[in-house]
């Protein structure tokens, strides 16, 4: 299936960050988009537990939910995120045994390759460690099923996002206030993604055939953290003068911090050697792009 004429998407995650640009995008080029909620409210299928997703009329499935990784990874935390992961993709694929759409993107992310140094790796590259690497594997194992139903499917490992709101809404403040600096050392390596890509991509893997399996959703340049904290200060027109050694964000985060330090160099090399444009194929372009204006 290729989107080449107007189809209808099931849209899980539809009121998050990624999700909700997406639907903007997908209404503005023609698409028919149907979002899903456990609340039930207006506009929305509802997920009853225990009960198939209605995928009935779709062409298109994309699944972005998930517990939010931000926060202290106590025990249960972290349980609720691989939980809600895994469980909720395995519906998606039960689901998807009854019939309809005929292609499904999927969410993953970049932790799927854990750190990785200085080296930089692609979607050929093998999985790394610790829990956000398990998490990305267990979370793929679930949706790979879908394969063997004749669905199409897209593991899209995405990104540091950015964009107004979402983590940079977290973020923006801090470097207003002058706190803004490098992380650790600084040297880590971060892929980033502008929100817009992020929803283009999606778009792009359902309307071309030749995209499935595992696709990095990142700009073609990653950026060292000391980088990432100067383009971002100018952007807003503040200095990044302030560090947080490692061992504080550590003390302070546990194991979390090792979301901040690991260095994650990874390339799009599928969406480029497939013919995939960005928007905002680096950092400060996609950071220009949100104009963002000086302070009064």
């Amino acid at each position: 299936m290729t989107l080449v004429e107007p189809v209808k998407i099931g849209i899980l995650g539809a009121r998050g960050y990624v999700g909700t640009r997406l639907c903007k995008m997908a209404a503005a080029a023609g698409h028919s988009i149907v979002p899903f909620s456990r609340g039930g409210a207006a506009g929305f299928r509802q997920i009853l537990a225990d009960e198939p997703l209605d995928f009935s009329g779709l062409d298109a499935v994309v699944n972005l939910s998930g517990e939010p990784i931000l926060g202290l990874w106590t025990k249960s935390k972290k349980n609720e995120i691989l939980r809600s992961r895994v469980e909720t993709t395995r519906r998606v694929v039960e689901s998807l045994r009854h019939g309809g759409p005929r292609v499904l993107v999927n969410a993953s992310a970049i932790g799927f390759y854990g750190d990785t140094g200085e080296n930089a790796v692609d979607e050929s590259s093998p999985a790394g460690s610790g829990f956000l690497a398990e998490v990305c594997q267990a979370w793929e194992s679930a949706a790979q099923p879908s394969e063997n139903l004749g669905v199409r499917t897209v593991l899209l490992r995405i990104g540091f996002v950015t964009g107004p709101g979402g983590a940079m809404h977290l973020i923006g403040p801090l470097f207003k206030l002058g706190l803004g600096g490098k992380l650790g050392n600084g040297r880590q390596w971060m892929s980033c993604i502008h929100v817009d890509d992020v929803a283009g991509m999606i778009l792009w893997a359902l309307e071309n055939n030749s995209v499935r399996g595992p696709l990095n959703a990142v700009n073609p340049e990653p950026v060292r953290n000391s980088e990432f904290t100067q383009i971002l200060a100018r952007a807003l027109h503040r200095p990044a003068i302030l560090p947080a050694p490692a061992i504080a964000l550590r003390l302070a985060l546990g194991e979390l911090s090792r979301l901040l330090l690991d260095s994650v160099r990874v390339l799009p090399a599928k969406a480029l050697a497939l013919g995939f444009r960005h928007c905002h194929p680096t950092l400060e372009d996609g950071l220009r792009s949100d104009s963002v204006p000086p302070p009064q």
